[in-house]
């Protein structure tokens, strides 16, 4: 029996409960979630058991959007009735109560490091929430920790078990739209725009305690998919700006209640080349002012035959199909069976299971610690590739040899020390 221990109680939880209800109910019983941690015991209290605690937050964007963060609150109570759960303010406390053998990390992003290396040194298993962590070098500790200790590491990053993700990944294996030339992500302004506190939590804003903006917030996210579906980075390229210096929170009566200032970027539009010659644009922005736009079909993927677009593969001949319809009547049930595992659909069970796996054969999950590194080096990529006015190569940003916007967020934090070799 694996006993989880989750630091972080915040809206996101929802979403992760869900996922290990999930579990249970599909007769999955190698774990109990033991302990929670939150710096107010009554945000603790508010998931652990039903009509104890505050009432539930509402939630930040219309739950119709499928959006983690709108997902309907629920209770540990309401699928492990059988545990009791502990609450703790500090985490340090909870690593140190004998009552967890792992921890999930869902709190802001300058705790990653802190509560992941304190986990992994006192011998207990990780999963974190991306980003991995504030920085590329910040990252690469927590592997080698890991590493040096035997443990399993993940990370969480649930873009990549999302069904369309999973079989344009399928669709390009197989050669369906022939050999990948092109691929474009990304969106401008949407619900945060122009002026907004991304999802009301201040942080996102600060440099120290977010790493980036979009670039990181989201970046993470649109360089995980390309890499996972279209191969690795090679070299970026792009430009990074912030838009609106100044983010506001407003009560029903328009009054201003919070305003931060930011520090980091709103808006990155990004080229890259992957190692096997593609390119691929990528764009984003929450400081636009005005009319969104949604570019349509995205991301969209080109090949030598045909295109991968809104998900449909459409071929030169003119054919075209859903990627899912393929993937249903083509791909074999051993394909099947590991992308959706015990039949999951839902990225945050299919994530879970793998890290409860990977702990009980004693290795790491499919999106392990040094993806989620790939994935934070392709992301500062774009702001140091902006701050230098140059092109740069995955392998500078890994090694470190290309890291002066990240500098000053290791000084303040006291990251340093021997980088590890991120090799595949």
């Amino acid at each position: 029996m694996i006993r989880i221990g989750i630091v972080g109680c915040g809206r996101i939880l929802n979403a992760h409960l869900h996922g290990y209800r999930q579990l249970r109910e599909a007769g999955y019983d190698g774990f109990r979630i033991t302990a929670l941690c939150a710096r107010n015991p009554e945000d603790a209290l508010m998931f652990r058991k039903r009509g104890e605690g505050p009432p539930p937050r509402p939630p930040v964007m219309d739950p119709a959007t499928g959006d983690p963060l709108a997902a309907p609150h629920i209770y540990l109570d309401d699928f492990q009735p059988d545990t009791d759960v502990a609450v703790f303010t500090d985490y340090r406390d909870m690593i140190a109560s004998g009552l967890v053998d792992a921890v999930n990390d869902y709190t802001s992003v300058f705790m990653h490091h802190q509560i992941g290396e304190a986990a992994l040194a006192a011998g207990l298993h990780l999963l974190v929430e991306k980003p991995l962590a504030v920085t590329v070098q910040a990252g690469q500790r927590l592997v080698e920790l890991a590493e040096q200790k035997g443990l399993t590491l993940g990370l969480f990053e649930n873009v990549r078990q999302m069904l369309p993700v999973r079989v344009a990944h399928w669709v390009l294996r197989q050669g369906l739209i022939g050999d990948l030339q092109l691929a474009i992500i990304g969106s401008l302004g949407g619900i945060w725009s122009p002026t907004k506190i991304v999802a009301e939590t201040a942080w996102r804003h600060d440099k120290l305690r977010a790493g980036g903006g979009g670039a990181i917030d989201i970046g993470v996210h649109a360089m995980h998919w390309l890499r996972y579906v279209c191969g690795e980075v090679a070299t970026v390229s792009a430009t990074v700006r912030t838009l609106e210096p100044e983010r506001h929170l407003w009560n029903e009566a328009g009054e201003v209640t919070e305003t931060a200032v930011s520090t980091v970027d709103d808006t990155y539009l990004a080229t890259v080349t992957f190692e096997n010659g593609a390119i691929g644009q990528l764009m984003w922005s929450w400081g636009l002012h005005g009319e969104p736009m949604e570019l349509p079909g995205s991301p969209i993927f080109y090949g030598t035959k045909g295109c991968l677009k809104g998900g449909e593969v459409i071929g030169d001949d003119g054919r075209r199909e859903t990627a899912v319809s393929l993937f249903q009547r083509h791909a074999d049930q051993a394909t099947k069976d590991a992308f959706f595992p015990l039949g999951f659909t839902d990225p945050f069970a299919i994530q879970q299971y793998d890290w409860l796996q990977a702990i009980e054969r004693g290795g790491q999950p499919e999106t392990d610690g040094r993806e989620g590194v790939r994935d934070l080096a392709a992301a500062f990529a774009m702001i140091e590739s902006s701050h230098l006015g140059r092109t740069v190569t995955l392998d500078e940003v890994l090694s470190g040899a290309v890291a002066g916007y990240q500098q000053e967020i290791n000084d303040y934090y006291g990251i340093g020390g021997q980088r590890i070799k991120m090799g595949r």
